[in-house]
């Protein structure tokens, strides 16, 4: 999990919330929004647990959201580990960093955003093209997300 910063047309600041699954590369949540806090990132893992299952383990940096005591506790209630990489070390969270590269070139470079109704719609349009654009094919895989030994319910 990571953010990644853009901003509307008008210059409004958007950040938005990447969530990936690093075994099958599927992205069940791209979020944007204005302002994130810790309880904003719990409600979008809860909705994405309870569609996908919960992870053993979440990668996140030192990002405020992600070191809140709200995300904190809900690991903890639900059994999920939260791996936090070393500060400064992007590359301890290597994936996120390229597919948050990707994203940004294939979408948030490629299109203006007018308002956040519309950078929400665009935002989640590119993840269904991600995702259907063979970009989740493994080398000798033809296993589907809900088959990479994802967990259903919490703890």
């Amino acid at each position: 999990m990571d953010f990644v910063h853009d901003q509307l047309a008008t210059g409004g600041k958007l950040r938005v919330l990447t969530v990936i699954d690093i075994f099958s590369r599927f992205s069940p949540a791209l979020v944007p929004r204005f302002t994130f806090r810790g309880t904003d990132v719990v409600a979008v893992l809860e909705r994405v647990c309870n569609e996908v299952g919960f992870p053993a383990t979440i990668r996140v940096d030192q990002g405020s959201e992600f070191v809140s005591r709200d995300l904190d506790l809900w690991a903890y209630q639900r059994g999920v580990t939260l791996d936090f990489s070393r500060p400064g070390r992007p590359t301890d969270n290597a994936f996120i960093e390229a597919f948050n590269g990707r994203f940004r070139a294939e979408c948030l470079n490629a299109h203006w955003f007018l308002s956040l109704a519309d950078a929400q719609e665009k935002v989640e349009t590119w993840r269904r093209y991600y995702h259907y654009s063979g970009s989740l094919v493994l080398p000798g895989s033809t296993r589907s997300f809900s088959q990479c030994g994802h967990r259903r319910g919490g703890g």
